[in-house]
């Protein structure tokens, strides 16, 4: 028995070193995930497997937190995954707040450091219903504030969502996150603050998409679609 094991390990030897080499990168240079909810629509939706650069902020250890080397600081306006302070899940959501920043919200409008954001209507974007329990209206917007641009959705007639907060300032080593889904989504309005170890990398990028509510027919158009920010001119 053990020899043929063994015979079996030895003929299938490069397809396992394959595979144990795809789980040590997975872990410690790049990871990708599914995403279940609508809290980061429009720029990300329900169905996409984005992939997360883990080796943007840290070198870390593989299978741990452990930090090798420092990389880079987070920027306002990345995407980053980061572990719940709640339960540890794995979230997603946009960074809006650096270590110093104040942070305001007012009725859906943002403030940081004392500076209000503009919003038009997006030009090109539609506000798809990604929750069925909600009938009421759906706006996109597009939100500028010192130089970063994303495009948001806000559901003004969606009860209970928390629109305004602070002035608040985001203390030493942790960030503020919101959902680019501003009224559906669960982020640093009810988390708190985000330490900086809780970051464990940052979104760039769609590998491939999957529409659940028409039979999971692929989205050819968000194959490899770019989710990196923009620059506001």
């Amino acid at each position: 028995m053990m020899l043929t094991i063994k015979k079996m390990l030895d003929s299938h030897r490069g397809v396992l070193l394959f595979l144990v080499g795809m789980v040590f990168l997975r872990s410690a240079i790049a990871d990708w995930y599914s995403v279940p909810s609508g809290s980061m629509y429009p720029t990300v939706m329900i169905g996409d497997r984005i992939i997360a650069d883990r080796i943007a902020y840290d070198l870390k250890v593989p299978f741990t937190d452990i930090v090798i080397a420092h990389i880079a600081d987070p920027r306002r306006g990345d995407i980053v995954t980061f572990s719940s302070p709640d339960d540890g899940t794995r979230l997603v959501k946009r960074l809006i707040g650096l270590p110093g920043d104040t942070v305001e919200m007012r009725d859906d409008v943002l403030y940081l450091n004392g500076v209000q954001a503009s919003y038009v209507t997006a030009t090109g974007a539609v506000a798809t219903r990604i929750t069925p329990d909600y009938q009421g209206s759906q706006v996109v917007l597009d939100e500028r504030i010192l130089g970063s641009q994303r495009n948001i959705m806000l559901m003004p007639e969606r009860a209970g969502a928390l629109r305004s907060f602070g002035p608040m300032q985001v203390p030493t080593g942790h960030y503020l996150m919101l959902g680019d889904s501003r009224d559906n989504s669960h982020d640093s309005r009810y988390l708190g603050f985000i330490k900086r170890a809780a970051i464990t990398g940052r979104v760039g990028r769609v590998a491939f998409s999957l529409d659940a509510e028409r039979h999971f027919i692929p989205r050819f158009e968000r194959f490899g679609a770019s989710l990196m920010q923009s620059d506001a001119s």
